[in-house]
């Protein structure tokens, strides 16, 4: 989901205590309250695909996921966001009811209108936890993944999973995405299970 330009202006507390009487969702950044906008119907897919494989492979660790109504508190609490799926194993974030503040994984859904501020500005924030280890973007018109792991020496590498090409035969179900943070591997057949992409012609038009 990305923000609109519906913007709105308050200090912390004030974006909390308004954030939570609304009936749509808001970032803020800085002091700035942006609308989100909806999801496509792959994307919602994609979001439950990903909440239910790691569900399972997290039960009995202590570790939670959460998606879509799940705040993170970034920046000392000036910048709230709400990612698509986020991994906490702390057990402060597992009795929260306002935001998780100690994230190890976080996967943003890439659509054509959010691809830029999800590799951009927004991972840039999330950088700055101390808690996160990976970071993994999910493509929401292609099967793509690409996945970030912060190493031992303090750098964050890139692993892609190319996009598989339209027309191919090639057994990409069975190719495993690592999710080091968590000790797991998932494969892209469960993370696509049942999504419906579009076609090669909707994948091509111009967005507004």
């Amino acid at each position: 989901m990305v923000a609109n330009f519906e913007r709105h202006f308050m200090d912390p507390d004030a974006y909390l205590a308004w954030e939570a009487t609304q009936p749509i969702r808001h970032e803020y950044l800085d002091g700035e309250v942006y609308a989100m906008t909806g999801g496509t119907l792959p994307h919602n897919d994609l979001a439950v695909n990903l909440t239910v494989a790691l569900r399972s492979l997290l039960r009995g660790t202590g570790c939670k996921v959460r998606m879509a109504d799940a705040k993170v508190q970034l920046d000392g609490g000036k910048s709230y966001v709400y990612p698509d799926v986020v991994v906490s194993c702390d057990g402060r974030d597992r009795a929260a009811t306002d935001a998780i503040r100690s994230p190890v994984l976080i996967i943003e859904i890439l659509s054509p209108g959010t691809e830029s501020y999800d590799r951009g500005d927004k991972f840039k924030r999330y950088r700055r936890l101390s808690s996160l280890r990976e970071y993994i973007l999910v493509d929401s018109t292609q099967i793509s993944v690409d996945r970030y792991y912060l190493n031992d020496s303090g750098d964050w590498t890139l692993t892609s999973y190319p996009a598989v090409d339209w027309d191919s035969t090639e057994d990409w179900g069975a190719i495993a995405v690592d999710l080091s943070s968590l000790g797991f591997q998932v494969t892209l057949g469960q993370l696509y299970e049942d999504v419906v992409l579009p076609s090669r012609e909707e994948s091509q038009q111009p967005t507004a």
